[in-house]
């Protein structure tokens, strides 16, 4: 004989209405990136979570390293924690700090190097300009014209949003529209540094074709203007082999 509720229901009609219920509280409950409460329904305080996603960023410090810091410093993370906050916090904090890093100039030094990611080698596409600071960069499985031209359009388009940050509102507006036509920018570089690689001046010669980038931009393959962002090389392939669980694309 089948067993019933109090409501004279079956007891398994009960639990399956039950189970709905709490699966969609949950639902409502979850923690959700917000724009004003980004932190909230978190077990850690914010300076304690912007601490440990500012260290993983910027040292090459590995998730077990960070939980054996907090651990010194008497906070019981666990590195798998640590883990979803990089994932969490990382694309908002570079959305965030973009518009107020320092402003770029118009002399480009763009280099690949290699980096290995979950035991698997990409080509890492940097740019920076002559005062050393960072542009844009891309991970890509290949190293030829087309990767090369994806990053430059990239490089172009988030230059231009960044320098729409500090223009009045008629300037900022012309940014934008110029972004949302594929054949026109208004920040682009006067000069692009690179070193021999062919697959530059292919890029840069079908970027100018399609009207992306003006005539007036001027290529030089000189290897010694690089030196500046070859240096620089080494730091991040260093943190990439200390961080081989993150992808930055």
């Amino acid at each position: 004989m089948e067993k019933r509720g109090s409501v004279g229901m079956p007891r398994g009609c009960v639990a399956r209405k039950k189970l709905i219920w709490y699966s969609q509280e949950k639902k409502k409950r979850a923690p959700v990136m917000r724009e004003q409460h980004p932190f909230k329904w978190r077990h850690f305080q914010a300076e304690i979570i912007l601490l440990c996603v500012r260290w993983y960023l910027r040292y090459a410090l590995s998730y077990r390293d960070l939980e054996e810091m907090m651990v010194e410093r008497g906070l019981s993370v666990d590195h798998s924690t640590i883990f979803r906050w990089v994932q969490a916090y990382a694309p908002e904090l570079e959305k965030r700090c973009r518009p107020h890093l320092k402003a770029c100039n118009d002399s480009w030094r763009v280099d690949e190097t290699y980096i290995k990611i979950k035991k698997i080698w990409f080509y890492l596409y940097r740019a920076v300009d002559s005062a050393g600071n960072t542009l844009e960069f891309l991970l890509s499985p290949t190293r030829d014209a087309e990767a090369a031209k994806r990053f430059f359009y990239k490089a172009l388009n988030m230059t231009a949003r960044s320098a729409s940050q500090t223009l009045p509102h008629e300037e900022c507006v012309a940014q934008l529209m110029s972004l949302a036509h594929p054949h026109t920018t208004t920040s682009v570089p006067r000069v692009m540094n690179v070193d021999k690689n062919a697959a530059y001046p292919k890029a840069i010669a079908d970027l100018k074709a399609t009207g992306t980038l003006p005539e007036a931009v001027e290529l030089r393959q000189i290897k010694y203007l690089n030196n500046l962002i070859e240096q620089d090389h080494r730091a991040h392939q260093t943190a990439g082999q200390a961080r081989a669980g993150l992808l930055l694309v």
